[in-house]
């Protein structure tokens, strides 16, 4: 994840007019997947980069890389020593959509919550099951 602290403005409408945001360039991109070999990054802004053509966003989805755009509270994570996972619905008919980013960072992080400190974790049980629906192609409760 690259922090930027772009988020922290967030929502302004005024930074829908703005040119010019926090990038990632296309030599650091190159770097980071080519020779560090990253699969995946993400970003505070909701481009990877300012240039005309979008350079690095073109290099990236030519390149069969993916990335998390608007990501926010990247101030809240440690710049190492945690596992980042991703979560998100599989809207019925749709290729994309909001993401839930969670770092899992050591115990004696300062921020954050602990699985049950919050009433929705862990997820309240049902007593329908999650099952695939072929027909449907994603999972339904049944």
């Amino acid at each position: 994840m690259v922090r930027s602290d772009w988020s922290k403005k967030w929502p302004d409408p005024a930074l829908s007019t703005e040119k010019v945001f926090p990038g990632v360039s296309l030599a650091a991109l190159k770097f980071l997947h080519e020779e560090r070999h990253i699969l995946f990054h993400g970003h505070e802004p909701l481009d990877t980069d300012t240039t005309p053509t979008l350079e690095g966003e073109h290099w990236l989805l030519h390149q069969g890389y993916t990335q998390a755009e608007g990501v926010t509270n990247l101030d809240h994570v440690p710049e190492k020593g945690c596992l980042i996972t991703i979560g998100y619905p599989k809207f019925a008919g749709g290729l994309g959509g909001y993401a839930r980013f969670i770092a899992i960072c050591p115990a004696d992080w300062k921020y954050g919550v602990t699985v049950g400190e919050t009433p929705e974790a862990p997820l309240a049980k049902s007593d329908k099951i999650l099952q695939w629906d072929a027909r449907r192609g994603m999972r339904v409760r049944k």
